[in-house]
Formats: C-alpha cells, structure tokens, sequence
C-alpha cells in the first residue's frame, strides 16, 4: 500500500487519495465555536490550514480538519505500517490526531492522539500504540481505518493549525 495520504499537491480540496478535505466546528451539535480551512502557502510549503475559535459554550468544544481514507464507507488496511506521520505547523498550541474505523459508527467515538503544533514546520510520527480509544470499547483495528481529522478541542483558545504533509510510517 501507498504511504501517502495527501501531500497538498492536488487542487484544493481534494488530497493524494482522492477524497476530499471537510472542516467541522461543533455548531453540527449545537456549539458555538468557530472555524475554516484553506490550502495556503505557509513557510515556502503548500498546507491546508485550520483557522479558528474552539467555544466550550452551549456544549461545544472543537474544530477540525478530516479526510476519509477511502471513498464510501470504505476503509484501508494500515496493519503493514507502524503509525502516522504528519508534518504541522502551528502556533505552539496542543491538537489531536484522530482516527476513526469501521469498528466506530458514532461521531464521538474515535482512537486519539495528542501533539504539540510547533511554529516552525515539524514531522511528528505519531505511532498507532499511541493512540487512545474514546468512547468505543474497540480495540484500534489498523487494518479497517476510515477516517483521520486534525482538531482543535477541549479548551477555550484559538486555532491555528497548518498540515503540509500525511503519511503512514513504518
């Protein structure tokens, strides 16, 4: 399998693997943060990126960048590679790396990874043992992955989130 999930060489929005980047805000739910993407140019690197005000009012708390894996409701066999690499550049604020299976039907539920959005352009390998489940029962499945999203959550600040880079590592 590629490693490659999205360089940001395609036209915007669309990635390496043929899907399509989404931005969600918790306003789907009720939640009053803000948020938007864009591919930009960003320290001589081509990046979508994340820009916005995570709220924790009415219930709220996130925004995010995702991308599916496969189109529909498929999903790739990751098993052969170790994690996820991602190159960021960001404003010294804490983000997560989610991942989603076929295993987690819900919008809440997810494997989650934490990181540190440095201000300069860092590659983090974020390996799959890191990876925490939230809200499922599941084990981390690598080889049904569906879904992967950078989010801004939790806390009250703002986003400011570049990726100019996505790929599994061995």
């Amino acid at each position: 399998m590629n490693p490659l999930i999205d360089d940001m060489t395609c036209p915007a929005p669309m990635a390496a693997n043929g899907q399509s980047w989404n931005t969600t805000t918790d306003r789907v739910m009720g939640g009053l943060s803000t948020g938007q993407s864009q591919r930009q140019m960003i320290g001589g690197r081509t990046a979508v990126r994340l820009q916005g005000t995570v709220s924790l009012k009415n219930n709220g708390g996130f925004v995010q960048i995702g991308l599916d894996l496969a189109s529909g409701s498929g999903s790739v066999d990751a098993s052969g590679w170790s994690g996820i690499a991602v190159t960021v550049f960001g404003n010294d604020e804490q983000y997560n790396l989610h991942v989603r299976t076929s295993d987690t039907h819900y919008s809440w539920q997810s494997y989650r990874q934490t990181f540190v959005a440095r201000p300069s352009w860092t590659l983090l390998k974020l390996p799959f043992a890191g990876f925490a489940p939230h809200r499922t029962e599941f084990p981390l499945d690598f080889q049904r992955l569906r879904r992967i999203s950078l989010i801004a959550i939790g806390r009250e600040f703002q986003a400011d989130l570049a990726v100019a880079d996505l790929r599994f590592y061995l």
